[in-house]
């Protein structure tokens, strides 16, 4: 998945729901993950330049921490009302 530039990231509870997209805006991966597999697949699948994006939650900030230390771009959107 050379092809990826960015990924939504949504964080529920048990599950990690991904969505990986190439410049275009073509869809290249849409998976649900389980919490301890989601880093391992994001250095294993994605390539480090990669923006990874995610609504602005209670765990957003650990999880953009983990993902900036692997060198990817993590942005932590705002959640809107």
């Amino acid at each position: 998945m050379l092809n990826v530039t960015r990924v939504g990231v949504d964080l529920t509870k048990n599950l990690i729901q991904v969505c990986a997209l190439d410049a275009s805006g073509k869809v290249l991966a849409n998976k649900s993950l389980p919490r301890d597999k989601f880093l391992a697949w994001c250095t294993e699948q994605l390539p480090s330049e990669c923006l990874v994006a995610m609504e602005a939650c209670s765990g957003s900030h650990h999880w953009a921490r983990e993902l900036n230390k692997r060198g990817f771009t993590a942005k932590i959107i705002s959640a809107s009302c």
